[in-house]
């Protein structure tokens, strides 16, 4: 196989890991709020507020990591006979979740003196790590070939 067909499941796996990720923070954020509020907020996430948001931050990201992980395990490349989703409905789910990330930065960075400082750059650069990687993955998904040439040049014998 050449390096033009191999780079969109190689882009889907690593999105898929994102997405898994994404779903157990989630879980987690929702079956205890504070150990997911308590680097980023510090003892407000100790607060029936604190665990409040904690939760619906990860309600939004259990349901973000579910989407994404179900569209890219629909997502085939053309001509492979797959299911009814294709690239640009995994790269929808990816890039929601690189904005959702992105926005957790500028949050952030908006209440930067407020919060705990080690926490702080914690969500600043594993957030910003995540929307830089997410954005990629997502635009990688949709400007990638969708399949061999045909005729199945490019194939390995």
């Amino acid at each position: 196989m050449n390096a033009a067909w191999r780079r969109p499941a190689w882009i889907r796996g690593g999105a898929a890991a994102m997405a898994a990720a994404r779903t157990g923070i989630g879980v987690v954020a929702l079956l205890s709020p504070e150990l997911v509020g308590r680097p980023w907020v510090g003892a407000a996430a100790g607060t029936d507020q604190g665990r409040l948001l904690a939760r619906a931050l990860g309600g939004r990201d259990l349901a973000l990591g579910v989407g994404a992980l179900a569209a890219l395990g629909r997502a085939q490349p053309s001509g492979t006979g797959g299911a009814a989703a294709g690239p640009a409905d995994a790269a929808l789910w990816v890039g929601l979740g690189a904005a959702a990330d992105s926005l957790d930065v500028l949050a952030t960075m908006r209440a930067w003196p407020k919060l705990p400082a080690v926490g702080r750059w914690l969500v600043a650069l594993s957030a910003g790590g995540a929307a830089v990687a997410g954005g990629a993955a997502a635009w990688a998904l949709i400007t990638a070939p969708a399949g061999p040439p045909e005729g199945g040049a490019g194939r390995a014998a």
